[in-house]
């Protein structure tokens, strides 16, 4: 557990550097250029480009030693970072105020990559659980990693609306390069446990357990070679466990509607409250984070993390249908931060049964797959979104039949048009989600997770 403690501060702290990045420049372009659009475009190219990322990846984990695939997720922010930088500087400031600008999307896109190559630590780490943790232990360490991101979520967003309204871009990138080689510094001294290449089917009938080894389920045959991008691999392993493909889709389905929230929320506060007061107020949010985290990694998950994932996800949605229903940043805040509390549990709930049902050996592909299916939605409703709420729900609130229709109690005007957005986006989400606890795929995922199992594969250093 020590070395996972290590390998987790680490990941702390460059999470709160991509983080900061990326909150940074989605507040100042909305400040830059006043475009919804603008805002909704960047959540699309963002989670368009997780998506696509994720089954390559995955297959990075699985391939490489973990240590130096998390070097790479460090490296690489690291040069985007410094390019971003150069072309701030080097652009004159009336050419951002242009949503269409070619300088200003190029400079966006470098940071976007930038603050998305984290990604490849989060897969790390999902599989270093997996080789680190005793089975019993593996929801609550999931639970850790929840709080980290909560503390990342934190600083980043107090001190990215700070950097943005007081010091400025430049500054704001000379941060994140010098603390990017900080991290990388620390990386390269630690030892990082990882799984050898078909360590898993050479043990996969080893006739005792040991400590501080995982599990494999499959036999040889049944598995794929671990090689390459292998999609069809992949697709075959989650095909053996049923349900796999039902939890997989839901998260789709569900990030579909939270790319309504990712793409409008900045938007949103902005119109309420100054950018100071928002990223700060977003760092004390943020702490919803951390306690979520906490009480997952005291308290675990229950003996069905998959219910306890659909009663998260009940409670969420129906937050999200009340939290906009008066133009009250008391009332979003609220809402906003039980939201956040329940964050974690939902995605330690999946970590945890992926963990237990996928073989050690192809669980950075399915993570990487489970990444790009499930975020492919987001990228669709964030273009989609911003032009809808642009020259639909906005209008609908400021000069249209909403005003008469809804807006004696609901309000009028440009923050009313996206809060109609986010209550109608609540409704959807909790039908389907009472729905889905209904079906086939819950029922027997909720049994395979019952069935025991045994922890057979070892680890080495490098």
């Amino acid at each position: 557990m020590k070395t996972f403690y290590q390998i987790l501060a680490n990941s702390l702290a460059a999470f709160v550097i991509n983080n900061f990045v990326w909150f940074a420049v989605t507040f100042w372009v909305f400040l830059e250029t006043r475009s919804v659009i603008a805002t909704a475009v960047m959540a699309g190219v963002f989670t368009l480009t997780v998506a696509l990322s994720g089954f390559f990846l995955g297959s990075l984990v699985d391939r490489y030693p973990k240590k130096w695939v998390m070097v790479l997720s460090s490296v690489l922010p690291l040069v985007l970072y410094i390019l971003s930088a150069v072309i701030y500087i080097s652009t004159p400031s009336q050419v951002f105020k242009d949503p269409g600008s070619v300088q200003l999307w190029l400079f966006i896109v470098f940071a976007l990559v930038g603050a998305i190559g984290g990604n490849l630590r989060g897969i790390a780490i999902a599989t270093l659980v997996t080789i680190l943790v005793p089975e019993r232990d593996r929801d609550k360490a999931n639970g850790l990693v929840g709080t980290a991101n909560g503390v990342a979520f934190l600083f980043a967003s107090i001190f990215s609306g700070l950097a943005v309204g007081f010091v400025g871009m430049t500054w704001t990138f000379g941060i994140a390069v010098a603390l990017t080689v900080l991290v990388l510094l620390h990386l390269l001294l630690l030892s990082i446990p990882n799984l050898p290449q078909g360590e898993g089917e050479a043990h996969a009938h080893a006739p005792h357990a040991h400590a501080g080894a995982v599990h494999a389920h499959h036999s040889p045959a049944e598995l794929p070679k671990n090689e390459g991008v292998d999609i069809r691999g992949t697709i075959r392993a989650i095909q053996m466990v049923p349900g796999l493909f039902g939890l997989i889709f839901f998260h789709t389905f569900n990030n579909f509607l939270g790319g309504i929230f990712m793409a409008l929320m900045d938007a949103y506060g902005l119109l309420l409250v100054s950018v100071e007061i928002w990223g700060a107020l977003w760092g004390v949010l943020s702490l919803g984070f951390i306690v979520g985290g906490l009480v997952v990694a005291r308290r675990g998950l229950g003996k069905n993390p998959l219910r306890t994932l659909f009663v998260c996800n009940i409670v969420m949605w129906s937050i999200c249908c009340v939290f906009t229903l008066q133009a009250s940043i008391v009332l979003m805040a609220i809402g906003m931060f039980v939201w956040l509390c329940l964050v974690p549990a939902v995605e330690a709930a999946e970590q945890t049964i992926l963990q237990k049902v996928v073989p050690p050996e192809r669980q950075g592909r399915v993570f990487g797959f489970a990444q790009s299916v499930e975020q492919s939605a987001s990228p669709i409703t964030a273009f989609l979104i911003g032009p809808i709420a642009q020259f639909i729900f906005i209008p609908f609130m400021t000069t249209g039949a909403g005003v008469e229709l809804l807006g004696p109690w609901f309000g009028v005007g440009t923050d009313r048009g996206l809060a109609l957005l986010f209550t109608v986006a609540g409704f959807i989400g909790l039908v389907v989600t009472l729905f889905a606890m209904r079906t086939w795929s819950y029922r027997m995922l909720s049994q395979k997770y019952k069935e025991p199992t045994s922890d057979l594969v070892g680890v080495t250093a490098s």
